[in-house]
């Protein structure tokens, strides 16, 4: 049997924490499969030449059989060209004092930027993963430059790390394998509006009860301020499960959910689309013309997702998604009038 056509894989950032723990889970075949070569596209800035250089070498010393070669790159073009799926790491980060705005601001010109090349560059059918925070708002950006060659269906962001911190917290809750328990949804913004919902999780297809309310509650917030508490103790960001939850999103967004729910941030479509998709995103309250976190299953074959249609919501749910949905909003307007500001970019 003929060996299968390489796969090209850019990571951004590919010299910080986050792109630096990705690179093994891609290496070793733990994202699109134990029998797929790969190419290995890495971006940073000028000043971290050296650094990917070092990251090359390690790569090498590897010896992963999948790798076919590695590509360091410090500019768009070289980086973008023949991407077949791309992992947007690279962001400006929030300092001391600034405020989301100002962050949103910052980020518009690094994913106005990538999605041009995205457009230019990459593989049609690309599948793109945006890392780097605000992540719903810089996915939309991006997507708005990477059309129409790119459409904004392929364009994603994550909340995989939001899942898989509640799916761990529900199972340790109710003493059951963690790969067992599925039905966790995360509704709208990757922030601290996000909605941790728990009303419909299962292990084996056997409905789990939910937990009393002061401990459900307890671990929305622990979900929602776990970055923040790791910070605390390492003094260093989630880089491990983030990159852990980067490589979970990817190989369903790529190879499919096996009819398994996740949820990713996905397009809501236009005001005017009676698309199924769209339409059903609509119907849980998410505006249109947004990256929204929805539950979805992604077909193997087509690599398309479905959002997962008439789940129930009582009040209290409806009305925090309305609250994400409105913050997603603003940060939508803000981030298209400097994404459309001549001055700025």
């Amino acid at each position: 049997m003929s060996e299968k056509s390489p796969v090209r894989v850019l990571i951004t950032g590919a010299a910080g924490q986050i792109g630096y723990s990705i690179i093994p889970m891609v290496s070793n075949g733990s994202v699109f499969g134990l029998d797929q070569p790969i190419i290995l596209h890495l971006l940073d800035l000028p000043q971290m030449t050296a650094v990917l250089e070092g990251i090359q070498m390690e790569i090498q010393d590897c010896s992963y059989p999948l790798v076919k070669e590695v590509k360091i790159c410090t500019e768009e073009q070289p980086a973008f060209t023949g991407v077949n799926c791309c992992f947007l790491v690279g962001a400006v980060p929030r300092g001391p004092g600034m405020e989301r705005k100002d962050l949103l601001s910052r980020n518009c010109k690094v994913f106005a930027s990538q999605g041009r090349a995205l457009k230019a560059f990459a593989d049609p059918e690309v599948r793109v993963l945006v890392v780097g925070n605000p992540a719903n708002t810089n996915a939309l950006i991006c997507s708005k430059f990477a059309a129409p060659r790119i459409k904004p269906e392929q364009i994603t962001a994550m909340t995989r790390l939001d899942q898989n911190r509640a799916t761990a917290q529900i199972a340790a809750f109710n003493k059951v394998p963690v790969e067992q328990v599925n039905g966790v949804v995360i509704w709208g913004n990757h922030s601290s509006t996000q909605v941790v919902d728990l009303t419909r999780v299962n292990c084996q297809q056997t409905r789990l009860p939910i937990p009393p309310a002061d401990e459900l509650e307890k671990i929305k917030l622990l979900v929602s301020q776990r970055g923040a508490s790791i910070i605390e103790k390492r003094k260093l960001s989630s880089a491990m499960s983030a990159a852990k939850a980067a490589a979970d999103h990817m190989r369903d967004f790529y190879c499919g959910s096996n009819g398994r729910q996740t949820c990713m941030g996905v397009y809501t479509g236009s005001a005017d689309s009676t698309e199924e998709n769209h339409v059903n995103a609509r119907a849980y309250g998410a505006s249109a013309d947004l990256i929204f976190s929805l539950p979805v299953v992604i077909c193997n074959k087509t690599r398309q997702w479905r959002v997962v249609s008439k789940l129930e919501l009582d009040d209290i749910t409806k009305k925090e998604i309305a609250t994400s949905n409105k913050e997603l909003v603003d940060e939508r307007d803000d981030a298209l009038k400097q994404a459309t500001d001549p001055s700025h970019l």
